[in-house]
């Protein structure tokens, strides 16, 4: 069998195999899903708007799923939704290395899509909706059409291999791996458990907007995340941080990237002493963490 005949063989076994597991989510089928088991649908954290949302099968059967678990920070969902006969997806046994052949499927937008590609790079790093970094990702070159994220990524017996979240540049795509990691994570979130991380409770501008910002009205150069806007009710506005405040330090380490407040934010201590400057002056800013509200999308 020649080497086309053989992607060709592959390619029909993945239709056949994984196809009908992947579903469009949305009315608008603004993204995909597959199911991992009855009664189960996996997606991106991404592609819901709401508590529920329109899932549609292969066979044409749309219905409304709701939301058992999310993770926003690592861009995953689970839905509960009457699955009926979807077949659902087989989980493969390893992750991939460069070099590897795989599979996407897509129910996004018009039409179910199988597509061929390679594994480029792996452990590769991307920022979920919430702007927290999502590490250890596969990076492929199986062409994805808009709709595609939250679909599976599969080998030639079409296995789960990782789930297409990320769209790089130039025809390259970030896939989070289907490893023991992601079935631990996938189980609580089908159980109704939800992460909760700590959060400050607002917006940020990178380094260079801060210093560009400062420069332009003629007040001195400081490094530090600048405050866009700060959430109602969150542990910021309860210290009274304002909008235009520049976070320069917190426990005493230099905040150069919003990284680095994600890392002193995951820490345990209940107070975290910040150093703000507002305007030309530099104020001590005490932050005091109880139990929050979930916070918005694109927060800290």
């Amino acid at each position: 069998m020649s080497v086309l005949e053989e992607l060709s063989a592959a390619t029909r076994r993945v239709s056949e195999k994984a196809a009908g597991a992947a579903v469009a989510i949305g009315r608008d089928r603004r993204g995909t899903g597959v199911v991992i088991g009855p009664g189960q649908v996996l997606t991106n954290a991404h592609n819901l708007r709401d508590r529920t949302t329109e899932v549609t099968f292969a066979d044409g059967r749309s219905v409304q799923g709701v939301t058992a678990g999310i993770d926003a920070d690592g861009d995953l969902a689970v839905l509960t939704v009457d699955t009926a006969d979807a077949p659902p997806v087989e989980w493969a046994d390893a992750v991939p290395g460069v070099g590897d052949a795989v599979f996407a499927v897509s129910a996004g937008q018009r039409a179910r899509r199988v597509t061929f590609g390679l594994v480029s790079a792996v452990d590769r790093t991307f920022r979920g909706p919430g702007g927290r970094r999502v590490t250890g990702s596969i990076e492929h070159t199986a062409p994805l059409a808009r709709g595609s994220s939250g679909g599976p990524l599969t080998d030639a017996e079409g296995r789960l291999l990782g789930l297409n979240t990320h769209r790089l540049g130039e025809g390259f795509y970030l896939a989070v791996p289907a490893d023991a990691g992601l079935k631990e994570r996938v189980a609580r979130l089908a159980a109704g458990v939800s992460p909760e991380r700590r959060r400050l409770g607002v917006a940020l501008a990178p380094a260079f907007v801060a210093a560009r910002l400062r420069r332009s009205v003629g007040l001195p150069e400081r490094e530090g995340l600048l405050v866009r806007g700060v959430e109602e009710g969150s542990v910021a506005d309860r210290a009274g941080l304002r909008q235009g405040d520049l976070l320069v330090a917190a426990d005493g380490r230099q905040l150069s990237t919003a990284d680095d407040l994600f890392e002193i934010l995951a820490g345990d201590a209940v107070t975290i002493n910040l150093t703000v400057v507002r305007g030309a002056d530099e104020l001590a800013v005490a932050l005091t963490f109880l139990a929050d509200a979930p916070s918005e999308e694109g927060t800290v």
